[in-house]
């Protein structure tokens, strides 16, 4: 059954919005261009080739080959582990593995630095950045297990098929958006992180982008800094175009109808739980406990200003669920053309979202200062464009989560809304949306947990006297005043903890046919 004939003029009205949503995204990449090609060629190539570039480059490459591999080996190592095997407690490693996202990762290196100063370097900001970013892989693979029909592996399995063909032919190439998709915000979470390289004294693009912006504000260096930068995630998001594939996730009808077999441990038992540990230990009790150290120390010195914690903490509070509204809300174009429309033209679009996130929040911000000095002034340091630099920085995180929960919902139970006489935003409301509200919920979550965090497009961005916990946290460590800086860390993770479970009592939701003693 085909859609209605209105369907090429809904589909144009999507493309319409997803457009003006990339327009709005491409606003800085534009200011940057500029400012870049202001310089000429011959003072441009002067610049870039030189051995501090090439220094960068390899600075910035190493901490990818090595990071997202490592976050792809735990995330879905771990998913496997809770999801497919018959791993004591399923339920309570699941809250452990997503526990990461309430700890900032700048946060979890300063718990490091304080009481390790040797980890300067790459080798510390390597483990906070792997143990920080793993449960963005973790989270839509074990999603996608909790899901999948497991009718494919079981034929494959009376077929003849040993327990890992089976799953290598049948389970592997339908997790494949979840770990492609993971694992794409993971290389752009590297591509644009300042805090946690900052803390642990390592240098990237990042880094040195805001270095040069510090001596020149703005001027065409930096821009050319953050031009290669673009360049490295426009190379990210192609790789990821390839590996991602055209496969199909999800079937006609609601539920699993057929789980398939836990596969018992037997031996391996003991080193997957002790493996499990270790990465909670890392990821989340050491920082944790450091950071709690640090809090009593500052109420025991009676340097706690109690008053200002709570007002910032409301700042912050009020600033994070704005963001991930409005992230969502900008995302649904994109998602949806990507999950019912494939076309070089969708594809695109998805493309140019990703591009600016893989920016520093830094050049963000310094291009839409850019932008309200001259053409619209009355903008200036309004939280309307720190809101914008949020829906830039973080639509990817909102994007990739609607994009899985759209294809989710599948297109012939819309075509048989329509051919029922249900208009298209009635089948969107009735049929796609519940379907789809785990995702919608999920993509909020990860944005406003980012925005509860974000730091330099904050510091540039926010209107005066506005402070965050991010700023006032950055301002107390920055001068390695560690008790000082407690309070705020703590709001932190206070603050990312509920958000955290939100996620926990979605995954655990995505699988609803999964019994009650597996759930917990």
């Amino acid at each position: 059954m085909r859609a209605s004939s209105s369907s090429p003029t809904r589909g144009a009205g999507v493309t319409v919005l997803a457009v003006a949503v990339a327009a709005l995204i491409l606003l800085p990449l534009v200011v940057i261009a500029a400012q870049a090609m202001s310089l000429g060629w011959d003072t441009a190539s002067a610049f870039l080739f030189r051995p501090r570039i090439a220094e960068l480059l390899r600075h910035t490459g190493a901490l990818m080959v090595v990071c997202i591999p490592a976050t792809l080996l735990i995330g879905v190592g771990a998913a496997w582990l809770v999801e497919r095997t018959d791993l004591p407690l399923p339920g309570v490693w699941r809250t452990l593995l997503l526990a990461p996202l309430a700890v900032p990762a700048f946060v979890s290196a300063y718990a490091w630095i304080s009481v390790r100063p040797d980890l300067a370097g790459f080798s510390g900001a390597a483990l906070v950045a792997t143990m920080a970013y793993f449960p963005f892989v973790f989270l839509p693979t074990a999603a996608m297990l909790r899901v999948l029909d497991g009718s494919d592996e079981n034929i494959a399995r009376s077929l003849g098929a040993s327990r890992r063909t089976a799953v290598l032919r049948t389970v592997l190439p339908r997790l494949r958006p979840a770990i492609c998709g993971g694992g794409l915000i993971v290389a752009l979470h590297l591509l644009a992180e300042y805090g946690v390289l900052e803390m642990m004294r390592y240098q990237t693009f990042t880094t040195a982008i805001l270095q040069q912006y510090a001596v020149g504000f703005s001027d065409g260096q930096g821009s050319l800094l953050a031009t290669v930068l673009l360049l490295l995630c426009v190379l990210v998001l192609t790789a990821e175009v390839i590996l991602r594939g055209r496969a199909r996730v999800a079937r006609v009808g609601g539920g699993t109808p057929e789980r398939p077999e836990r596969i018992p441990l037997g031996k391996w038992m003991i080193p997957a739980i002790l493996a499990l540990t270790a990465v909670v230990a890392l990821a989340v009790v050491v920082p944790v406990a450091l950071v709690v150290k640090w809090f009593v120390a500052s109420v025991d010195q009676n340097v706690v200003a109690w008053g200002d914690l709570l007002r910032v903490t409301g700042t912050s509070l009020g600033l994070a669920v704005a963001g991930g509204v409005a992230a969502v809300a900008a995302a649904i174009p994109a998602a949806w053309l990507l999950s019912r429309r494939r076309s070089f033209l969708s594809m695109l679009l998805e493309r140019v979202t990703f591009v600016a996130s893989a920016l520093p929040g830094v050049v963000v911000a310094l291009a839409l200062v850019t932008l309200t000095v001259r053409w619209a002034d009355w903008l200036y340091q309004s939280s309307a464009v720190l809101v914008l630099a949020y829906v830039i920085l973080f639509l990817p995180r909102a994007v990739v989560t609607l994009r899985s929960g759209f294809a989710a919902a599948p297109p012939e139970l819309s075509e048989a809304s329509r051919s029922l006489g249900v208009g298209g935003r009635g089948t969107f409301v009735r049929v796609v949306l519940p379907l789809a509200l785990p995702a919608f919920l999920t993509g909020f979550v990860l944005v406003a947990l980012a925005v509860a965090t974000e730091l330099t497009a904050t510091l540039l961005l926010a209107p005066t006297g506005t402070r965050t916990l991010a700023l006032a946290f950055w301002g107390a460590s920055d001068e390695l005043d560690y008790v000082r800086a407690a309070p705020y860390a703590v709001m932190m993770i206070a603050l990312s903890a509920p958000l955290t479970l939100l996620l926990r009592r979605q995954l655990r939701g995505s699988g609803s046919r999964v019994s009650k003693k597996e759930q917990v």
